[in-house]
């Protein structure tokens, strides 16, 4: 991962680009209003917030038991999103989003949610394949504090381990272009994050 793009996701986790510090305080005070910039966030919404940020199998308690998931592959370019069915047997990709500011990307993730009538987030997590968690783990971990400060739907934390490299091999043994795999390889991506998140709730839930 690019240093800039991990100091610019730390950046924000301290400092949201729709706040500024105040100075003689310890918090910072929104310019404008969130509600303005976040449309989709009720009244009953904000109180939540901020949202549950833990493990998968922890996170999972807290969704209702039947709603979409949405499952998310954060790069330092793009995020590559997918989303399940309601009944979360099969993830199927949305679209991959060009990283702006954290505010718009934010926005977007919120109006798919929104528009699926979402029930919780699954975004991977980068770790090292000792099990430790470096700088990109760390700035997912950021980016989904960020996150979790504008929804109140609980963001499950799924080990992304190999999921890049296994969905390159598959668009590779389909005879997919290097060009066209570098478009769509974060939406596959976030599928294949998603799926096997929604194999492992499955799991244990004794349904297959």
């Amino acid at each position: 991962m690019e240093r800039s793009a991990i100091r610019d996701d730390f950046a924000a986790a301290r400092f949201p680009d729709f706040a500024e510090p105040v100075i003689g305080r310890a918090f910072a005070r929104p310019v404008g209003s969130i509600r303005a910039t976040f449309p989709c966030l009720t009244r009953a919404k904000r109180k939540a917030m901020p949202a549950l940020i833990l493990p998968l199998i922890e996170a999972a308690p807290h969704w209702p038991d039947r709603g979409a998931l949405v499952g998310l592959d954060l790069g330092t370019k793009t995020i590559g999103v997918a989303v399940s069915d309601p009944d979360r047997r099969l993830a199927t990709g949305v679209e991959t989003i060009q990283r702006k500011q954290f505010k718009v990307d934010a926005a977007r993730l919120l109006a798919i949610a929104a528009e699926r009538n979402a029930a919780g987030f699954v975004l991977g997590l980068p770790i090292n394949m000792d099990g430790s968690e470096g700088p990109r783990a760390q700035s997912t971990r950021a980016f989904a504090r960020n996150l979790s400060n504008l929804t109140a739907l609980a963001i499950g934390l799924w080990d992304e381990r190999l999921s890049t490299a296994a969905v390159e091999r598959e668009l590779i043994g389909m005879d997919v272009s290097r060009a066209r795999r570098a478009e769509v390889i974060d939406e596959h991506a976030a599928i294949f994050i998603l799926q096997g998140a929604l194999d492992r709730l499955a799991k244990l839930r004794g349904d297959r």
